[in-house]
């Protein structure tokens, strides 16, 4: 696209003036200071209130005109003055349309009766309305509001020198002053919120820098710790019937079912790697696990020396596929409560159970104290992060969590999830 030339933009600042700013908001809208954004209403009504009676009084004393075309041309100078809080452009055609007609009217009125065609309180009322200008138009607004007030002054001058005096040149001046400098501040307040914008956005780029470079130190730590005994365990479990001779079947069953969940626990862990290595946090598109998957699971744990049993309602069946947070929340809540159970209650007959209804999932998750004999692998006092991260699932999914200790010596976790099919928000 080419630029524009000097004589395309002289054409388009007539336009301009026919164009106001979109931005219908009162002026100072966006200041954090209320008193700011208090002073140009304020400022208005004042100038109003003290103006209006000031123009009628020296138009039919001083300027000789009668009540009632005074009271007119007054108010049409005045009283856009409240208008221009909000759209000043549209004030400015009132103001300069009623200051020329004062102009006209005052002509012969003698050359003592006051300056001309600026009367004192119409320069005032000008004056601010130029500020309000600079505050909200575009500059080729502005510079054709000046232009404007420029010829049609010297213009006035020229024809009437006698009756002008020094008044004109005054107010050409004044005006133009009032627009430059409104102009540079508001170009100055513009810069700065632009800065703060950038120093915002630096910062929340900075903020994600760190919380990449922590998530890639976890990963790095789980792999260095976790994912290299877990492979461990998968090798020992593997190689352990050809190693050792003579081992019952049961035996054999036992190390392929540890290598078997070792494996699985491997892939989840690379898979939470991935997540943790990635900026946008979905590299992996594997199916997560789900319901389905809640018969596998128990049966796993079963080979742990665990007794346990799944219920499924009929009802809950029906309902799927689950929406993917609901799905993938239930087995997350079952196997970390499953885990929890071989963790502190090794040999405990354990019954989970899903049922739903009035719009909710049920997720419960109860098992009996510990076999006689039994030795837990972590002391019940331990401090984890299961529990919490079931709270943390059940939040996000804006559930209930309850979880205790039973009377019998068990424990109890309850979930209750409320259900979002796909395209419905939740209840």
């Amino acid at each position: 696209m080419n630029n524009p030339t000097l004589q395309d933009r002289l054409q388009e600042l007539p336009r301009s003036l026919a164009r106001p700013s979109p931005d219908r908001r009162a002026l100072l809208a966006d200041s954090p200071s209320f008193w700011l954004r208090a002073l140009p209403p304020t400022l208005g009504l004042t100038l109003v209130a003290t103006l209006l009676p000031i123009d009628i009084v020296v138009l039919t004393g001083s300027y000789g005109l009668d009540g009632y075309p005074a009271t007119v041309l007054a108010l049409a100078q005045t009283v856009p003055l409240l208008l221009a809080v909000r759209r000043p452009l549209p004030a400015w055609w009132i103001v300069a349309a009623a200051t020329a007609a004062t102009a006209a009217v005052t002509l012969d009125s003698p050359p003592g009766a006051g300056p001309w065609p600026w009367p004192a309180g119409t320069l005032i009322g000008y004056l601010f309305l130029m500020g309000a200008l600079a505050l909200r138009e575009r500059g080729q607004a502005l510079l054709a509001v000046w232009l404007v007030t420029l010829f049609g002054t010297v213009g006035a001058a020229a024809a009437f020198g006698q009756r002008a005096g020094g008044a004109p040149a005054v107010a050409v001046v004044l005006t133009g002053a009032v627009l430059l400098l409104g102009w540079s501040l508001r170009g100055r307040g513009e810069a700065r919120r632009r800065l703060a914008e950038q120093e915002e956005i630096s910062e929340a780029e900075r903020g994600l820098r760190t919380l990449l470079e922590e998530r890639a130190r976890i990963a790095r730590e789980l792999h260095d710790v976790v994912a290299h005994h877990m492979s461990v365990i998968t090798v020992q479990a593997d190689s352990a019937p050809y190693r050792l001779t003579g081992l019952p079947p049961e035996a054999v069953a036992e190390f392929t079912t540890i290598a078997a969940a070792a494996r699985s626990s491997l892939a989840e862990m690379r898979r939470l790697l991935g997540v943790l290595r990635s900026e946008r946090g979905d590299p992996d598109k594997a199916p997560q696990p789900g319901v389905g998957d809640l018969r596998r699971l128990v049966d796993t744990v079963a080979q742990a020396g665990v007794s346990a049993e799944l219920a499924v309602g009929p009802e809950v069946e029906a309902l799927t596929p689950l929406p993917a947070a609901l799905d993938l929340s239930v087995y997350r809540i079952v196997q970390e409560a499953l885990a929890n159970v071989v963790r502190h209650a090794p040999g405990a007959r354990t019954r989970v159970t899903l049922a739903a209804g009035e719009g909710a999932l049920r997720v419960t998750v109860v098992n009996s104290p510990p076999a006689p004999g039994g030795a837990a692998v972590e002391p019940s006092g331990s401090t984890g992060h299961g529990l919490v991260g079931m709270r943390e699932r059940v939040r996000l999914l804006d559930g209930r969590l309850d979880t205790g200790p039973l009377p019998d010596g068990g424990f109890r976790v309850a979930a209750v999830l409320p259900i979002t099919t796909p395209g419905e928000s939740a209840p």
